[in-house]
């Protein structure tokens, strides 16, 4: 059976395997990314979908300012190919915009399908006025206010906000020394 849970910190490799499998390599290239780098979720804005242990979907929202107001930026939302057209993706979305507005989060923007976010109540509308720091497909940049009114006179560019992940403690592999220096 499919459940909703918070991410937690083992759910890591088989997240990152998820999103490859989704987006591939160039996940990193995406302007959103960019705004995510080096940032952790905003707290409690981080689900999963499991099923008997195995990670199924994914979904994180993230602090930024679009035009100076506090918003969150939706993705990556990924859901595992085995598992689309049961409703995970659906689901993860209902509950991080339900937990995001009970959280007193006001809007959320993300660049996605159109077709796919409409249907939650995201439109290219609320961001006309906004800016990626980035290239985007206009078309697939979009909103929700959470809150009426939240990104009406909203003007400017979408700046990451969120607090900073601690710098990781794994470095990239090195070739070792040919030797290592005698002390004096």
């Amino acid at each position: 059976m499919i459940h909703l849970r918070d991410e937690v910190a083992a759910d890591w490799s088989a997240r990152e395997t998820l999103l490859d499998a989704a987006f591939g390599a160039e996940r990193f290239l995406k302007t959103s990314e960019a705004l995510r780098a080096g940032r952790l979720p905003a707290e409690g804005l981080a689900l999963a979908a499991e099923d008997e242990g195995r990670l199924l979907g994914s979904v994180r929202l993230w602090h930024v300012r679009a035009g100076g107001v506090a918003a969150l930026l939706l993705g990556p939302l990924a859901v595992d190919p085995a598992a689309q057209g049961l409703g995970v993706g659906s689901a993860l979305m209902r509950r991080a915009l339900n937990r995001a507005g009970a959280l007193g989060h006001a809007a959320v923007i993300l660049v996605g399908d159109p077709a796919y976010y409409g249907r939650f109540g995201f439109s290219a509308g609320l961001t006309t006025r906004l800016l990626m720091p980035g290239p985007v497909d206009r078309a697939r940049f979009q909103a929700i206010e959470l809150v009426p009114g939240a990104l009406t006179s909203t003007a400017g560019l979408i700046v990451g906000t969120g607090a900073l992940a601690a710098p990781s403690l794994v470095t990239p592999l090195a070739p070792a020394p040919a030797f290592l220096p005698s002390a004096a």
